[in-house]
This record gives C-alpha cells, structure tokens and sequence, in this order.
C-alpha cells in the first residue's frame, strides 16, 4: 500500500483533540472518514503526536496508508474535499517510503503559545489565543525561559495524568518575543514533550511575566521536580502544533 505523509492545519475548538475517542469528534477521525470516502481500503491515520481538546495546528504530520497509488496532489485535494465542513485542511500529501513513520521518525516537534495582553476582549482572536488583562514583562518570561534549555527532569511541569515512561526531557530551544497589539509568543521545541507541558510551562511563565515569580522562582520550581511547585496551567485556546521536523524523507514547512 503506497503511503502519504500529510501536513495538516486545523482549529482544535470543534474537537476533543486530535486522537480519536468516543466522547465526541476528533481530528484523526475527520480525517480518517474523509480518507475512506476516497479509498474505502485506506488504512489508520498515525498522527505526529497528540493535542488536546481545544488544541490548534499549524503543520500536524500524519501519515496514512492507501490501497490505491494516486498522485500526492489528488489525494490532498480530495481529503480537503471530504473533509468540509470541519475546520481541518491538508496542506501538502507526499509520497513516502513504508518505512516512515509520523511519530516515531520524528526528530523534532516545534509549538507555539499566543498570549494577548490587552484589557479588552478577545473578538477576532476568541478561541485562539490566551487574554491576559494586564501587561507583562516578556524580558522576564524571556530569562526565565533559558533555564528549561537542556536536559532536565520536567515532573513540575508534567500533568498529574501523564503516561511518559520518565518525566526527563531535553528542550532545544525556549524563547519568548513580543509583537505588535500586545501579543507574546512562547516557542519551544525538542523530540517530545510531557502530557500538558507546554501548557505548564507557559502559565508559570506567565508568573514571571505578571511579577508574581521572579525568574529564579521559576527556576527554583524546575529545580524542585515536584507537581505542587507548578503555577496556574495555561488553557488550551493559545496553543499549537508549528512543525514536526524530520531527519530524512519529508521536510517541515
């Protein structure tokens, strides 16, 4: 069976995230019943990883098993087709060999967190971003960010519920900027990441940035591996998935 590697975009509002479950709608199973409205043989969709139920994307990687051999275009162009109207495009389909995997031959997984800092609320933005009503120190965020850089045990910044093997990670890079109409982004990235991490990471950042932990406070929960020490967990609405990066074979966009 010819497989296809899939970059996919979409907004995690509708979803229970992306893996398939029985308490409502989810990505993968979008894409896998538009899947078998093109081919009724097409095999499951393996996913790059996971997100959470209100959880966006940017460029999720997927990749899935046909029994026809059709033209990587078509097979983007009729999955977007049978796909409408779930708030889920496929960017790009590519031809891969059998031995590619989404998840495991990942090498490197990028998110990114939106925070808007403004008193008013979100129209435009609602579901998309996380509003914090007063302004933050990003400079602080910033520093404070440069201590999850390396190897380190993440247990404070590990859901309760999380199912890794072991709480030990290494983060390659962890960076906070600022943008114009008060937005912040927090970008981090590494091979993989704990259940709920970034999303633990971003709200003791916030923290920091609200003056309420300094930055070696912050570094002083790291430090601690303990689940107590973690401030408020980030919600969903500002997080996504920017890229999956891969050593050979398909490239990120």
């Amino acid at each position: 069976m010819p497989r296809y590697h899939l970059t996919i975009e979409y907004d995690g509002g509708p979803f229970v995230g992306w893996q398939r479950q029985d308490n409502g709608p989810s990505v993968q199973a979008a894409l896998e019943h538009a899947a078998r409205k093109l081919d009724p043989d097409a095999g499951e969709l393996y996913g790059a990883g996971r997100t959470d139920s209100g959880v966006h994307a940017y460029a999720m990687a997927a990749h899935l098993d046909l029994a026809k051999d059709l033209p990587a275009d078509r097979v983007r162009d009729a999955l977007n087709y049978h796909l409408k109207p779930n708030p889920i495009a496929v960017l790009e389909a590519e031809r891969v060999s059998d031995d590619f995997h989404a998840r495991f031959s990942a090498v490197k997984r990028g998110y990114v967190y939106r925070i808007i800092a403004r008193r008013a609320p979100l129209a435009l933005e609602r579901g998309k971003a996380w509003r914090i009503p007063k302004a933050l120190d990003h400079d602080a965020m910033h520093e404070a960010a440069q201590t999850l850089i390396g190897t380190h045990d993440f247990t404070t910044f590990r859901d309760a519920q999380c199912q890794a093997d072991s709480p030990v990670k290494s983060l390659d890079k962890a960076a906070v900027i600022a943008l114009p109409g008060g937005e912040i982004q927090v970008t981090v990235e590494a091979i993989s990441f704990l259940h709920r991490q970034v999303r633990s990471i971003v709200g003791s950042l916030v923290e920091v940035g609200l003056s309420k932990w300094s930055p070696a406070d912050f570094k002083a929960a790291l430090d601690a591996a303990d689940r107590t020490r973690c401030g408020p967990v980030a919600p969903p609405d500002g997080l996504y998935l920017a890229f999956v990066r891969y050593g050979e074979g398909p490239s990120p966009r």
